[in-house]
Protein backbone atom coordinates (compact mmCIF):
# COMPACT_ATOMS: atom_id res chain seq x y z
CA UNK A 1 0.00 0.00 0.00
CA UNK A 2 2.44 2.14 1.13
CA UNK A 3 4.33 1.71 -2.47
CA UNK A 4 1.32 2.23 -4.47
CA UNK A 5 0.98 5.99 -2.11
CA UNK A 6 4.74 6.86 -3.40
CA UNK A 7 4.10 5.87 -7.20
CA UNK A 8 0.79 8.20 -6.88
CA UNK A 9 2.99 11.18 -5.68
CA UNK A 10 5.56 10.34 -8.53
CA UNK A 11 3.45 10.43 -11.30
CA UNK A 12 1.36 13.69 -9.39
CA UNK A 13 5.05 15.42 -9.07
CA UNK A 14 6.20 14.53 -12.84
CA UNK A 15 2.66 15.82 -14.09
CA UNK A 16 2.83 18.88 -12.46
CA UNK A 17 6.30 19.66 -13.42
CA UNK A 18 5.33 18.56 -16.87
CA UNK A 19 2.57 21.27 -16.83
CA UNK A 20 4.63 23.80 -15.55
CA UNK A 21 7.15 23.50 -18.18
CA UNK A 22 4.65 23.55 -20.86
CA UNK A 23 3.70 27.00 -19.75
CA UNK A 24 5.48 29.45 -21.90
CA UNK A 25 6.39 32.14 -19.75
CA UNK A 26 7.89 34.21 -23.09
CA UNK A 27 10.96 34.86 -25.13
CA UNK A 28 14.52 35.85 -24.32
CA UNK A 29 17.39 36.65 -26.29
CA UNK A 30 20.53 33.82 -25.60
CA UNK A 31 23.53 36.40 -24.50
CA UNK A 32 25.99 33.85 -24.24
CA UNK A 33 26.20 30.63 -26.36
CA UNK A 34 25.37 27.31 -25.28
CA UNK A 35 27.20 24.95 -27.65
CA UNK A 36 26.19 21.70 -26.60
CA UNK A 37 22.83 22.71 -27.33
CA UNK A 38 23.92 24.07 -30.42
CA UNK A 39 22.67 27.34 -29.13
CA UNK A 40 24.08 31.04 -30.16
CA UNK A 41 24.39 34.07 -28.31
CA UNK A 42 21.78 36.19 -30.27
CA UNK A 43 19.56 33.67 -30.76
CA UNK A 44 15.83 33.81 -29.25
CA UNK A 45 14.42 31.10 -27.32
CA UNK A 46 11.43 30.51 -25.48
CA UNK A 47 11.23 30.47 -21.55
CA UNK A 48 9.29 28.23 -19.64
CA UNK A 49 10.10 28.72 -15.65
CA UNK A 50 12.24 31.03 -13.96
CA UNK A 51 13.69 29.54 -10.28
CA UNK A 52 14.81 32.17 -7.66
CA UNK A 53 16.54 29.91 -5.42
CA UNK A 54 18.42 27.95 -8.25
CA UNK A 55 19.00 31.27 -10.30
CA UNK A 56 18.02 29.62 -13.58
CA UNK A 57 15.86 29.57 -16.80
CA UNK A 58 14.42 26.64 -18.22
CA UNK A 59 14.07 27.25 -21.67
CA UNK A 60 13.71 25.65 -24.72
CA UNK A 61 15.92 24.36 -27.34
CA UNK A 62 16.21 23.10 -31.10
CA UNK A 63 14.90 19.73 -30.12
CA UNK A 64 10.77 19.32 -29.82
CA UNK A 65 9.75 19.00 -26.11
CA UNK A 66 13.93 19.37 -24.50
CA UNK A 67 14.33 21.59 -21.84
CA UNK A 68 17.51 23.09 -20.32
CA UNK A 69 18.37 25.13 -17.08
CA UNK A 70 20.40 28.53 -18.27
CA UNK A 71 21.52 31.23 -15.28
CA UNK A 72 19.65 33.97 -15.77
CA UNK A 73 22.49 36.35 -16.29
CA UNK A 74 22.76 34.42 -20.34
CA UNK A 75 19.27 35.73 -21.09
CA UNK A 76 17.47 38.50 -21.09
CA UNK A 77 14.38 38.53 -19.45
CA UNK A 78 11.07 36.65 -20.96
CA UNK A 79 9.07 39.21 -23.37
CA UNK A 80 6.21 38.68 -25.31
CA UNK A 81 6.48 37.48 -28.93
CA UNK A 82 5.74 40.93 -30.15
CA UNK A 83 8.39 42.44 -28.17
CA UNK A 84 11.39 40.17 -28.78
CA UNK A 85 12.17 40.80 -32.43
CA UNK A 86 13.00 44.28 -31.05
CA UNK A 87 15.05 43.44 -28.19
CA UNK A 88 16.84 40.99 -30.45
CA UNK A 89 17.84 43.85 -32.98
CA UNK A 90 20.01 45.23 -30.04
CA UNK A 91 22.38 42.46 -29.81
CA UNK A 92 22.62 41.85 -33.86
CA UNK A 93 25.82 44.02 -34.84
CA UNK A 94 27.28 42.17 -32.24
CA UNK A 95 26.32 37.67 -32.85
CA UNK A 96 28.87 35.83 -32.21
CA UNK A 97 31.32 38.33 -31.17
CA UNK A 98 33.57 37.73 -28.09
CA UNK A 99 36.89 39.28 -27.11
CA UNK A 100 39.83 38.25 -25.49
CA UNK A 101 41.50 40.64 -22.89
CA UNK A 102 44.93 41.87 -23.41
CA UNK A 103 45.12 44.20 -20.35
CA UNK A 104 45.85 41.99 -16.69
CA UNK A 105 43.17 44.29 -14.34
CA UNK A 106 41.12 45.62 -17.19
CA UNK A 107 38.59 47.55 -15.26
CA UNK A 108 34.52 46.86 -16.46
CA UNK A 109 32.67 50.02 -15.53
CA UNK A 110 29.27 50.87 -14.00
CA UNK A 111 28.73 53.74 -17.05
CA UNK A 112 30.67 54.62 -19.82
CA UNK A 113 32.90 56.76 -18.70
CA UNK A 114 36.58 56.25 -17.81
CA UNK A 115 36.17 57.85 -14.06
CA UNK A 116 33.11 55.55 -13.15
CA UNK A 117 33.17 53.04 -10.15
CA UNK A 118 34.39 49.48 -11.62
CA UNK A 119 32.26 46.56 -10.88
CA UNK A 120 34.71 44.10 -12.27
CA UNK A 121 38.50 44.00 -13.11
CA UNK A 122 39.44 41.51 -15.66
CA UNK A 123 42.74 39.17 -16.16
CA UNK A 124 44.44 39.02 -19.11
CA UNK A 125 43.62 36.68 -21.90
CA UNK A 126 39.85 36.27 -20.28
CA UNK A 127 37.16 35.92 -22.80
CA UNK A 128 34.25 38.35 -22.39
CA UNK A 129 31.19 38.94 -24.86
CA UNK A 130 30.53 42.03 -26.39
CA UNK A 131 26.80 43.34 -26.57
CA UNK A 132 26.75 46.19 -27.92
CA UNK A 133 28.74 49.40 -28.76
CA UNK A 134 27.42 52.60 -26.71
CA UNK A 135 28.05 56.04 -26.20
CA UNK A 136 30.57 57.34 -23.76
CA UNK A 137 32.86 59.73 -22.59
CA UNK A 138 36.51 59.12 -24.69
CA UNK A 139 39.14 58.22 -22.67
CA UNK A 140 42.62 60.39 -22.72
CA UNK A 141 46.60 59.13 -22.48
CA UNK A 142 48.77 61.83 -23.04
CA UNK A 143 46.43 64.52 -23.58
CA UNK A 144 44.91 62.81 -26.76
CA UNK A 145 41.84 60.96 -26.92
CA UNK A 146 42.47 56.94 -27.36
CA UNK A 147 41.22 55.03 -30.42
CA UNK A 148 38.17 52.90 -29.55
CA UNK A 149 34.55 52.27 -28.67
CA UNK A 150 32.48 52.13 -25.33
CA UNK A 151 31.70 48.65 -25.23
CA UNK A 152 28.95 47.10 -23.19
CA UNK A 153 30.27 43.43 -22.26
CA UNK A 154 29.36 40.76 -20.19
CA UNK A 155 31.92 38.32 -18.02
CA UNK A 156 31.40 34.56 -17.92
CA UNK A 157 30.06 34.97 -14.25
CA UNK A 158 27.50 37.53 -15.39
CA UNK A 159 28.80 40.46 -14.45
CA UNK A 160 27.22 43.46 -16.63
CA UNK A 161 29.75 46.46 -17.63
CA UNK A 162 31.04 48.94 -19.72
CA UNK A 163 34.80 48.37 -21.45
CA UNK A 164 36.61 50.48 -23.85
CA UNK A 165 37.52 48.60 -26.62
CA UNK A 166 41.70 49.54 -26.96
CA UNK A 167 42.86 46.87 -24.78
CA UNK A 168 40.26 44.26 -26.12
CA UNK A 169 40.68 42.07 -29.43
CA UNK A 170 37.85 40.62 -30.87
CA UNK A 171 36.65 37.25 -32.65
CA UNK A 172 34.55 35.39 -34.03
CA UNK A 173 33.31 32.36 -32.54
CA UNK A 174 32.38 30.85 -35.33
CA UNK A 175 35.25 30.88 -37.40
CA UNK A 176 38.33 28.85 -36.52
CA UNK A 177 41.19 31.07 -35.87
CA UNK A 178 44.16 31.55 -33.57
CA UNK A 179 43.83 34.35 -31.30
CA UNK A 180 47.02 36.54 -31.18
CA UNK A 181 47.31 38.92 -28.60
CA UNK A 182 49.11 41.86 -29.07
CA UNK A 183 52.00 42.14 -26.40
CA UNK A 184 52.97 45.96 -27.15
CA UNK A 185 49.46 47.02 -26.17
CA UNK A 186 49.77 50.75 -24.38
CA UNK A 187 48.21 50.12 -21.35
CA UNK A 188 45.34 52.33 -19.48
CA UNK A 189 46.98 53.32 -16.59
CA UNK A 190 44.45 52.15 -13.84
CA UNK A 191 46.29 54.17 -10.90
CA UNK A 192 46.17 57.63 -13.27
CA UNK A 193 42.39 56.66 -13.40
CA UNK A 194 42.03 56.48 -9.87
CA UNK A 195 43.73 59.39 -8.87
CA UNK A 196 41.61 61.47 -11.70
CA UNK A 197 38.25 59.70 -10.27
CA UNK A 198 39.01 60.63 -6.56
CA UNK A 199 38.46 64.05 -4.89
CA UNK A 200 41.21 65.74 -3.17
CA UNK A 201 40.33 67.62 -0.21
CA UNK A 202 43.59 69.78 1.64
CA UNK A 203 45.10 67.38 4.54
CA UNK A 204 43.51 69.74 7.68
CA UNK A 205 39.97 68.63 6.62
CA UNK A 206 40.99 65.17 8.03
CA UNK A 207 42.51 67.29 11.25
CA UNK A 208 38.79 69.21 11.69
CA UNK A 209 36.76 65.75 11.17
CA UNK A 210 38.64 64.07 13.52
CA UNK A 211 38.74 66.79 16.59
CA UNK A 212 35.05 67.40 15.45
CA UNK A 213 35.79 70.43 15.16
CA UNK A 214 34.68 71.99 11.35
CA UNK A 215 35.64 75.40 10.34
CA UNK A 216 32.80 76.05 8.13
CA UNK A 217 35.26 79.37 6.68
CA UNK A 218 38.01 77.17 5.88
CA UNK A 219 36.28 73.92 4.64
CA UNK A 220 34.65 73.55 0.73
CA UNK A 221 32.56 70.89 -0.69
CA UNK A 222 34.59 72.04 -3.82
CA UNK A 223 37.86 69.95 -4.17
CA UNK A 224 41.03 71.70 -3.91
CA UNK A 225 42.53 70.52 -7.06
CA UNK A 226 40.57 69.66 -10.68
CA UNK A 227 43.04 68.08 -12.98
CA UNK A 228 40.59 69.25 -15.84
CA UNK A 229 39.98 66.23 -17.80
CA UNK A 230 36.21 67.11 -17.86
CA UNK A 231 36.30 70.95 -16.87
CA UNK A 232 38.66 71.85 -19.26
CA UNK A 233 40.72 73.70 -16.89
CA UNK A 234 43.42 72.22 -14.57
CA UNK A 235 42.76 74.61 -11.34
CA UNK A 236 44.49 74.25 -8.05
CA UNK A 237 44.76 77.27 -5.44
CA UNK A 238 46.39 77.42 -1.80
CA UNK A 239 47.44 80.27 0.19
CA UNK A 240 50.95 80.12 -2.14
CA UNK A 241 49.39 78.64 -5.52
CA UNK A 242 47.14 80.06 -7.31
CA UNK A 243 46.87 77.67 -10.94
CA UNK A 244 43.81 78.11 -13.72
CA UNK A 245 45.24 76.77 -16.74
CA UNK A 246 43.89 74.76 -20.13
CA UNK A 247 44.00 71.07 -19.73
CA UNK A 248 46.82 69.56 -21.96
CA UNK A 249 47.20 66.48 -20.16
CA UNK A 250 49.11 64.28 -17.98
CA UNK A 251 52.47 62.67 -18.40
CA UNK A 252 53.90 59.79 -16.27
CA UNK A 253 57.12 60.61 -15.06
CA UNK A 254 58.02 57.43 -12.47
CA UNK A 255 55.88 55.13 -11.01
CA UNK A 256 54.17 56.81 -8.60
CA UNK A 257 55.07 60.72 -10.41
CA UNK A 258 52.91 62.36 -12.66
CA UNK A 259 53.36 65.53 -14.47
CA UNK A 260 50.28 67.89 -15.32
CA UNK A 261 51.49 69.31 -18.68
CA UNK A 262 50.91 72.99 -19.31
CA UNK A 263 51.52 73.64 -15.50
CA UNK A 264 54.72 73.67 -13.22
CA UNK A 265 52.66 71.30 -11.09
CA UNK A 266 53.67 67.65 -10.74
CA UNK A 267 51.68 64.93 -8.65
CA UNK A 268 53.42 61.96 -6.53
CA UNK A 269 50.86 59.03 -5.16
CA UNK A 270 51.76 58.42 -1.65
CA UNK A 271 48.51 55.93 -0.90
CA UNK A 272 44.99 55.51 -2.37
CA UNK A 273 44.05 58.47 0.48
CA UNK A 274 47.12 60.47 -0.11
CA UNK A 275 49.09 62.47 -2.58
CA UNK A 276 51.51 65.52 -2.99
CA UNK A 277 51.00 68.30 -4.99
CA UNK A 278 54.41 70.21 -5.87
CA UNK A 279 54.94 73.25 -7.42
CA UNK A 280 57.78 75.89 -7.27
CA UNK A 281 56.33 79.17 -5.42
CA UNK A 282 56.98 82.68 -6.84
CA UNK A 283 60.64 83.00 -5.46
CA UNK A 284 61.17 79.18 -7.31
CA UNK A 285 61.20 77.10 -4.29
CA UNK A 286 59.39 74.05 -4.12
CA UNK A 287 56.28 73.65 -2.52
CA UNK A 288 54.84 70.17 -1.35
CA UNK A 289 50.96 70.92 -0.21
CA UNK A 290 49.77 67.21 1.33
CA UNK A 291 45.55 66.49 -0.50
CA UNK A 292 43.77 63.17 1.31
CA UNK A 293 40.55 61.26 -0.21
CA UNK A 294 37.78 61.24 2.36
CA UNK A 295 35.69 58.58 3.60
CA UNK A 296 32.74 61.36 4.15
CA UNK A 297 30.69 63.83 2.16
CA UNK A 298 31.78 67.28 2.40
CA UNK A 299 28.91 68.67 2.16
CA UNK A 300 27.27 65.95 4.91
CA UNK A 301 30.00 67.04 7.00
CA UNK A 302 29.03 70.75 6.33
CA UNK A 303 25.40 70.15 6.79
CA UNK A 304 25.96 68.32 10.27
CA UNK A 305 28.09 71.48 11.36
CA UNK A 306 25.06 73.62 10.22
CA UNK A 307 22.59 71.50 12.11
CA UNK A 308 25.16 71.83 15.00
CA UNK A 309 25.23 75.71 15.55
CA UNK A 310 21.31 75.88 14.86
CA UNK A 311 20.55 73.22 17.44
CA UNK A 312 23.24 75.58 19.61
CA UNK A 313 21.37 78.54 18.81
CA UNK A 314 17.84 77.12 19.65
CA UNK A 315 19.17 75.83 23.49
CA UNK A 316 19.27 79.15 24.22
CA UNK A 317 16.20 80.31 22.31
CA UNK A 318 14.13 77.73 24.51
CA UNK A 319 14.86 79.78 27.24
CA UNK A 320 14.07 83.21 26.09
CA UNK A 321 14.46 85.28 23.47
CA UNK A 322 15.77 88.04 25.43
CA UNK A 323 17.64 88.36 28.45
CA UNK A 324 18.30 91.60 30.40
CA UNK A 325 21.28 92.53 33.12
CA UNK A 326 21.32 95.73 35.41
CA UNK A 327 24.66 96.47 34.37
CA UNK A 328 25.02 95.10 30.71
CA UNK A 329 21.81 95.98 29.53
CA UNK A 330 19.27 93.89 27.27
CA UNK A 331 20.39 91.39 24.52
CA UNK A 332 17.57 90.12 22.67
CA UNK A 333 18.42 86.54 20.20
CA UNK A 334 16.36 87.26 17.28
CA UNK A 335 15.50 84.39 14.57
CA UNK A 336 17.57 84.19 11.83
CA UNK A 337 20.84 84.56 14.12
CA UNK A 338 20.53 87.73 14.42
CA UNK A 339 20.94 89.60 17.58
CA UNK A 340 20.27 93.35 18.96
CA UNK A 341 22.12 94.40 22.57
CA UNK A 342 20.80 97.63 24.16
CA UNK A 343 22.25 99.44 27.12
CA UNK A 344 25.80 97.85 27.11
CA UNK A 345 27.81 100.90 27.73
CA UNK A 346 29.78 99.58 30.61
CA UNK A 347 31.56 97.20 28.10
CA UNK A 348 32.93 99.82 25.27
CA UNK A 349 35.35 100.13 24.61
CA UNK A 350 37.25 96.99 26.32
CA UNK A 351 35.37 95.01 25.35
CA UNK A 352 32.79 96.17 22.69
CA UNK A 353 34.59 98.25 19.93
CA UNK A 354 33.01 102.11 19.90
CA UNK A 355 30.83 103.19 17.22
CA UNK A 356 29.38 99.60 16.82
CA UNK A 357 25.74 99.74 16.94
CA UNK A 358 23.34 97.30 18.63
CA UNK A 359 22.88 94.72 15.94
CA UNK A 360 24.60 92.08 14.23
CA UNK A 361 24.57 88.42 14.00
CA UNK A 362 25.53 85.61 16.30
CA UNK A 363 27.75 82.74 15.00
CA UNK A 364 28.98 79.56 16.63
CA UNK A 365 31.99 79.41 15.02
CA UNK A 366 34.09 78.49 18.00
CA UNK A 367 34.74 75.87 19.95
CA UNK A 368 36.25 75.12 23.90
CA UNK A 369 39.66 73.09 24.67
CA UNK A 370 38.56 70.34 27.19
CA UNK A 371 39.85 72.07 29.90
CA UNK A 372 37.34 74.80 29.51
CA UNK A 373 34.34 72.76 28.67
CA UNK A 374 33.19 71.45 31.61
CA UNK A 375 32.75 75.50 32.83
CA UNK A 376 31.03 76.53 30.03
CA UNK A 377 28.33 75.13 27.04
CA UNK A 378 30.48 76.93 24.57
CA UNK A 379 31.66 80.01 22.21
CA UNK A 380 29.84 82.34 19.82
CA UNK A 381 30.95 85.15 18.21
CA UNK A 382 29.15 88.77 17.73
CA UNK A 383 29.80 90.71 14.17
CA UNK A 384 28.38 94.07 14.65
CA UNK A 385 26.78 95.51 11.53
CA UNK A 386 27.82 98.98 11.92
CA UNK A 387 31.61 98.23 12.28
CA UNK A 388 31.65 94.69 11.31
CA UNK A 389 33.69 94.07 14.38
CA UNK A 390 33.60 90.71 15.86
CA UNK A 391 33.55 90.20 19.45
CA UNK A 392 34.10 86.41 21.09
CA UNK A 393 31.76 85.32 24.23
CA UNK A 394 32.40 82.16 25.99
CA UNK A 395 28.37 81.33 27.52
CA UNK A 396 26.72 79.33 29.89
CA UNK A 397 23.01 78.47 30.17
CA UNK A 398 21.43 78.94 33.93
CA UNK A 399 18.57 77.49 34.95
CA UNK A 400 17.17 81.30 34.70
CA UNK A 401 19.16 83.01 32.64
CA UNK A 402 22.64 83.11 30.29
CA UNK A 403 26.13 83.60 31.35
CA UNK A 404 28.67 85.41 29.37
CA UNK A 405 32.18 85.88 29.49
CA UNK A 406 34.03 88.07 27.14
CA UNK A 407 37.02 86.13 25.06
CA UNK A 408 38.96 89.52 24.19
CA UNK A 409 41.88 88.25 25.55
CA UNK A 410 41.64 84.33 25.58
CA UNK A 411 43.85 82.39 23.93
CA UNK A 412 42.83 81.33 20.65
CA UNK A 413 44.22 79.12 18.00
CA UNK A 414 42.11 78.76 14.99
CA UNK A 415 38.84 78.38 15.96
CA UNK A 416 40.07 77.33 18.92
CA UNK A 417 39.44 78.66 22.97
CA UNK A 418 42.55 77.19 24.63
CA UNK A 419 42.82 78.95 27.60
CA UNK A 420 40.63 81.87 29.83
CA UNK A 421 41.93 85.61 29.61
CA UNK A 422 43.58 87.38 32.20
CA UNK A 423 40.71 89.22 34.49
CA UNK A 424 38.00 88.66 31.95
CA UNK A 425 34.22 90.34 32.17
CA UNK A 426 31.75 87.85 33.47
CA UNK A 427 27.85 88.83 33.18
CA UNK A 428 24.63 87.12 34.15
CA UNK A 429 21.47 88.06 32.23
CA UNK A 430 18.13 86.78 33.81
CA UNK A 431 15.90 85.40 31.14
CA UNK A 432 12.57 87.25 30.68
Amino acid sequence: MKNIVKFCILILISSLIFCSCSKLMGYGVLLWSVPEYNLEDGEIVPVYIKSNISQTYVIGTHTEDERIEVPLWQITDPVSKGKIESIASKYSEYKHIYAKVALDGLPMREAAVNTSKQVYRLRKDEVIKILYKGEGQPVMSGGKAMEGDWLRVLAKDGTLGWCFSYNLRPFDETEVQEIVVDEEVEAVDTQLETLLATKWYPENYETMIKRQRINLDVISSVPAIDFGVESGNVRFKTSDINVNVPYTGIEKISEKNYKILGTNLSVIIKNSKLITIQSPNEKGLIISTNLIALDESVDKIIQDEIKRRETLYSNIQEISHQFSSSNYGTLQFQDGNRFVWSGYQLLSPNVIPKNSGSSGTVVFDYFLDASLAFIYDGAFSFTFDKNGEKVVFLYKIEENGIRLEDGTKASIKDNLIKARGSSPVVMFFSAE
